[in-house]
């Protein structure tokens, strides 16, 4: 038996897409001139009309993307949005804008935008994979400026730092320490982690621990630190007007949220027996002061107790062993 092998005809192999145009253009100027300078006057005017309405386009839109942010600064200013926050929005708006008008316009060229739409989401994915940190520091930038725990001037402790935030941009919070030290604490930490905000609520109670000797009459010594505290203007009383403290305090300054920071009134100071312990009793004082005024009222009546407890009569207690000497 007798096979017959045959082999496929090759396929003539493309020729150059350029080098044919190329050929085309000159035979046909070699050939009827008139007719090829017709077809390049139309063609210029066809690409200077889409270049004109790119450029239109483009105009339009660069218009619309000022209004738009002078739209967006008029609405913050009305609704006082921290400038953090509205800052970070009116830029997020402009980009999408002119990345949305831009390849609109490289569209009206006749540009197959689907590349380019390809490109960028592609050169997006490489980025953000590169730049997987800082990802997520702007991630938990978005849910601070969102939910607002702190805000610039807020005294806080974070991360294991604690000073006055200064700064809040879309990857970092910057904090100024009390000794005068500037922390960069990345947002991604910083939104999982737990934050102390000790400037969110205009007014704090302050608390403070005396010891006294054994064999203190409880009462009157009860009495004498109230009278201390009672003499102490800083320190707010139960009569204090809740209303006009208040409208002085300018309430809406540390109105981070939703939750209320009104109080229906002032605790009055307080002052009870804490604790028996070996060498002394302890008392816990209270008392309610406003925020800002925390560590002066703190230090001036820890001294007041230390120099005026003692003229009153009473005793600080200290380390002490009873010996007992059998003859």
């Amino acid at each position: 038996m007798l096979f017959q092998v045959t082999f496929p005809t090759p396929k003539p192999l493309p020729r150059d897409s350029v080098r044919e145009v190329a050929h085309n253009m000159i035979h046909q100027l070699q050939n009827d001139p008139e007719a090829f300078w017709q077809g390049v006057l139309q063609s210029a005017i066809q690409f200077g009309l889409k270049v004109l309405a790119a450029l239109l386009i483009y105009s339009i839109g660069i218009w619309l993307i000022s209004w738009v942010k002078r739209l967006l600064k008029r609405m913050f200013e009305r609704r006082q949005t921290e400038a953090t926050l509205a800052s970070f929005i009116t830029s997020m708006v402009s980009i999408a804008m002119t990345v949305v008008i831009v390849i609109i316009a490289v569209g009206t060229l006749g540009v197959d935008t689907t590349s380019l739409a390809a490109l960028l989401a592609a050169g997006g994915m490489a980025i953000g994979m590169a730049l997987s940190g800082t990802v997520q520091n702007f991630a938990g930038g978005i849910m601070l400026l969102a939910f607002k725990p702190f805000k610039s001037g807020d005294f806080i402790a974070a991360q294991g730092f604690s000073g006055k935030v200064v700064e809040v941009n879309i990857t970092a919070t910057k904090i100024l320490t009390p000794d005068n030290r500037v922390v960069i604490l990345p947002n991604g930490a910083l939104s999982n982690g737990t934050i102390d905000n000790y400037s969110a609520r205009p007014l704090r109670r302050v608390e403070w621990k005396v010891s006294v000797a054994y064999g203190t009459d409880v009462e009157s010594c009860k009495a004498t630190i109230l009278d201390i505290l009672n003499s102490e203007p800083r320190i707010l009383q139960a009569d204090t007007d809740i209303n006009e403290l208040y409208k002085q305090l300018n309430l809406k300054n540390y109105q981070l949220s939703t939750v209320s920071y009104r109080m229906e009134s002032i605790p009055a100071p307080f002052v009870a027996l804490l604790s028996l312990n070996d060498n002394d009793i302890t008392f816990v004082v209270r008392a309610w002061i406003k925020s800002a005024d925390y560590w002066d009222v703190f230090f001036a009546m820890q001294e007041r107790f230390y120099t005026e407890l003692p003229q009153a009569g009473f005793s600080f207690a200290y380390p002490h062993v009873d010996v007992t000497v059998v003859k």
